[in-house]
Order: structure tokens, then sequence, then C-alpha cells
């Protein structure tokens, strides 16, 4: 049975997707997953078979939508990480729900489907393809710069009360773009003949 053409099964994982933003894997529950979506409980597992399957198939969705929105692009990895950071400030909640995940699930269970170590993977592999073309510097192991753009990209995606209040959000966190854009370029400067970073 395929959630994405029945009506009921696009009701779970936009029920789902709310829960597990909101309340991580452990305390989502899954009968509110249900109430949410005028669904029952039973009808839930009978499209998918855990929690914990529910939780990796909405945020491999999550996943899939983040990574068409921001085009991993090694040539210009300060471009890309301006653009992950502008994702996650206009969609918190796509950050909460893959960092739940993160903390909650055990890496060495990932199943071989996994989105989260496919992706990682993928990304990986692009990067040292980059690498091999002369488009990014060998010097750095592929995994470290990968690694390295992610956290610089996602560091202002927490919560941290400097921000101030509402009226100076927009201008607080342009201030945070450039920072990150910045950073990364010193880190692994976009190669030449690729948009400039602040044009991503």
């Amino acid at each position: 049975m395929t959630a994405s053409t029945d009506s009921t099964g696009d009701r779970i994982i936009a029920a789902a997707t709310e829960e597990f933003a909101r309340y991580g894997i452990a305390g989502a529950r899954v009968e509110r997953i249900a109430r949410t979506a005028r669904t029952s409980k039973e009808r839930v597992y009978a499209y998918h078979r855990s929690k914990e399957q529910l939780y990796r198939f909405v945020a491999g969705r999550e996943l899939a939508a983040m990574g068409d929105a921001v085009q991993l692009d090694p040539a210009n990895l300060p471009g890309y990480a301006g653009r992950v950071h502008d994702h996650l400030a206009g969609h918190p909640q796509r950050h909460r729900l893959m960092m739940w995940g993160q903390l909650e699930l055990p890496p060495g269970e990932a199943p071989p489907d996994d989105p989260f170590q496919a992706s990682i993977r993928h990304k990986v592999q692009r990067i040292r393809e980059a690498q091999q073309t002369g488009d990014l510097d060998p010097a750095w192991a592929p995994e470290d710069v990968m690694m390295f753009v992610s956290q610089i990209a996602t560091s202002w995606s927490v919560p941290t009360g400097l921000s101030g209040d509402s009226s100076g959000r927009d201008a607080f966190l342009a201030a945070r773009r450039a920072a990150i854009v910045m950073a990364v370029q010193r880190l692994f400067p976009a190669a030449t003949g690729s948009h400039p970073p602040h044009d991503a």
C-alpha cells in the first residue's frame, strides 16, 4: 500500500511529521498521530509496521525535499552552505525532525536503505569526484569536508536567544548567513568560474 496515493496515508504522514518534529521518536505517540489523522492506530500500523519505520519514512521525505531545495554543488560549497542556512531558517521543523533521528536512532542499526546514510554517502562521493577533477582542494578527506560544511551551515539552526526580538530577526539571519558563507569560503573556496557565494 502506498501512502502517497491514498488520502488516509497522506493524513498519517502529515500528522506524523508534526508529531515527530515536536516530540521526537521516543516522545511521539501513535495514538496521537492516528487521532490527528482521523484514523485508527491499527490503520497507522497497516501503513507502517512500527513507529521507528514511520519516522524513517517521514524523515526520508523531509530529507529529500531539503535536498531538492538546496542542491549540493561541490564546486561552490559556500553557496551550498548559504542555501542550507536559508532553507532551515524557513523550515525549522524540518531540522528538528531530522535532529531527533540523529539523537535517538543508533547509527549502527540503520537499515541498508536508510535515507540519511544514503544521502551522506552520495554527498561524500560527489565531493570526492570534485576533488579528483580539481574543483575542490584534495588535501581534505571528503568525509571531513561534508561534516565541516554541514556543521557550519546548520550552526544557527538551533535557537540561541541572541537574535533579540522578532523585529531584528531578518537582519540577524542575514548577518549569520554572511558569516556562514565567509567561513566556508575560507575553508573551501569556490572553484573559479562557479557562481559567487553571495549569489547562491
